[in-house]
This record gives structure tokens, sequence and C-alpha cells, in this order.
């Protein structure tokens, strides 16, 4: 059995989001189908992030078995013949057995899009979250500082995420404008469920003069999500980066410029 490695984009605004459903409308249904059809053979994909429904990806990771030798090209041209047009394979290797996309990432990058004008988008719906009051980025600069480095962010979890513990470190934060357009960049060693998104409704509240910056850090430290702003919307968050260790030879793949281009 031969493992193979993907890096895969996709626009998620029409799917349930990554994992596979019943009804076969997850990202994950849709390449395990193509995949197939090039194997000949039933496929699993394990990915390194399970992205929510609305939410794209310009650098999602996942991995398969496949007992039949293919080239890079049927992995990748041939998939993409099968795909639909939101959904594309960007690169194939073939991996050591013992490389798994979700546990041997040693760092994730979300990326969250925001439009800040005072009408709603209509060319880039499903695309950018939307808030239509000036916002300050120095002041959510400063406040997204406090949660930098190792710490509970239950504050920052959905009730239904699974992950084992809500300790987390978040490496880095970055917030660019560009005109109209805010981004956001998040890199950490994992996130929690719906994080990036709880993250950025509260970095809205300081940005727009509702919360001071340092109402952040009591955020954090109360470890209650009731605390915390309502979750942002899924339409600007992107998985925009995975990082391996150098010993699996996986492409170093993080696209976040793309976003501004």
């Amino acid at each position: 059995m031969a493992r193979i490695a993907l890096g895969l984009e996709y626009n998620g605004a029409a799917f349930c989001g990554w994992q596979s459903q019943p009804g076969g409308d997850a990202v994950q249904d849709v390449v395990e189908v193509a995949l197939a059809q090039i194997a000949g053979e039933k496929v699993t994909l394990t990915a390194a992030g399970r992205t929510d429904a609305g939410v794209h990806a310009l650098a999602q990771v996942a991995h398969f078995d496949s007992s039949v030798e293919r080239p890079a090209s049927a992995w990748v041209r041939g998939v993409n013949a099968l795909l639909p047009p939101n959904v594309a394979i960007l690169w194939a290797q073939g991996v050591a057995h013992e490389f798994h996309a979700r546990f041997s990432a040693i760092e994730r990058c979300y990326s969250y899009l925001l439009l800040n004008t005072a009408v709603r988008p209509a060319l880039y719906h499903n695309q950018v979250g939307w808030f239509h009051q000036p916002l300050d980025v120095e002041a959510m600069r400063e406040s997204a500082k406090i949660l930098l480095g190792k710490h509970d962010f239950s504050a920052f979890r959905a009730a239904e995420c699974r992950a084992r513990t809500p300790e987390k470190e978040l490496r880095g934060v970055e917030i660019t404008r560009q005109k109209d357009l805010i981004l956001f960049e998040f890199r950490a060693d994992a996130f929690l469920h719906h994080m990036v998104r709880n993250i950025v409704g509260c970095l809205v509240y300081v940005g727009s003069g509702r919360c001071a910056a340092q109402w952040l850090e009591e955020v954090l430290q109360s470890r209650d999500r009731g605390r915390a702003a309502p979750t942002f919307s899924a339409a600007g968050l992107y998985l925009s980066g995975v990082r391996y260790d150098a010993k699996w030879r996986v492409p170093d793949f993080n696209r976040t410029m793309l976003l501004f281009r």
C-alpha cells in the first residue's frame, strides 16, 4: 500500500464542511468519489483540518492509502477533471506510511478576510465576513497580543468542540488592512472548534470601540464562552497553511497572501 499526500483548495460555501456526511455534501465526499474513479478502488481521506460548513481552504492537506500505482499527474489533473469547479487538487506526493495529515502537523494557519464597509458585499458574497462600522486596526492589534502564547482558550471554544484539551499555543496574530479589506492571520499548534471565528468576533468588538483592548484579557481568563462576543460568520474563514517537520518532505504550504491578490 502506498500513502499519498494531497494539497487541496476549495470554496466551502456549497458544502456542509470537510467531514464526510450521509448526504454526500461534504468536501471529503466529492474528493473521495473522484479519487476512487482514478484508483479503481474505495479511497478514504484524512485531513489536517476539519473545516466547518461555509469555511474555505487555500491549503488543506490530506492523505490516503492506495494499493495501485498512479503518477502524480493522475492524482492531480485526473482527479481535477472529475471534481466540481469549487474544489481542486493542487499537488500530490508519495509519503512515508508513518505520515499522518492531521497528527503529523506541527502548525496550522487560519486566515479571516473581513470587508469593512457600510454596505454589505455582493461580489464577495460567501467569501468574506462583513462589518459595517469603522474598525480601529491598531486597537485590534494591541488586543490580539493578549492571546499570544499557551492558554486555556475555553472562552473561545464552541460547545460542541471535541478537542481533548482547551489548551492551545497561539504562536502568531497578524492584522493587515488594504483599503476596505482587513486580513486576520492566526498561527497555532492547533485550534479549537470555532476558536478563530470567536476571536475575530471579540476583536471586532474592540475595533468598533464597544470594548477596550484589555477586555480580551478578562474574557480569556474567565474561560467562559458566555463572556465573549458571538461567533463571527464562517464566510471569511480560510484554512491557509499547514506545516510539517522537514523529515516528511511535504511542501511548505501557506497561501495566505492569495487573499490580497
